[in-house]
């Protein structure tokens, strides 16, 4: 019973990656950036620790007032488009996150997307 469990354990991690080390800057603009889709996002912070930019946080509760547990938000002028978040809640949680071309997200959000981000500002 013990090597089935173990058997079972072993497939479900399997090709969800590693905790990567923290970059310190963004290098270019991505062609894609990860994004949430707030409804199917259980607020369940799986992917926080995986971001290797930290640029994944939660919600102020404030703006969910009918959510017990408001959901994650991508800083996206941060996010390099490493794909990382979004295996790791296909893996491990709802399939809550998805890539989309930045120059979408930008039309949409009525944000513009840098060529390069520093934590400082410089």
């Amino acid at each position: 019973m013990a090597i089935y469990n173990e058997r079972k354990i072993k497939g479900v991690l399997a090709g969800i990656p590693e905790i990567p080390d923290k970059y310190t800057r963004k290098k270019k603009r991505p062609r894609e950036l990860a994004q949430v889709v707030e409804p199917n996002c259980t607020g369940c912070e799986v992917c926080i620790p995986f971001c290797p930019v930290d640029c994944i946080e939660v919600e102020p509760a404030e703006k969910w007032p009918g959510r017990a547990i408001p959901p994650v938000r991508i800083r996206y002028d941060e996010c390099i488009g490493c794909v990382i978040c979004v295996r790791v809640c296909e893996k491990l949680a709802w399939d809550a996150i998805v890539m989309r071309p930045t120059d979408a997200i930008e039309r949409e959000e009525r944000i513009v997307i840098h060529e390069t981000f520093t934590p400082d500002g410089r």
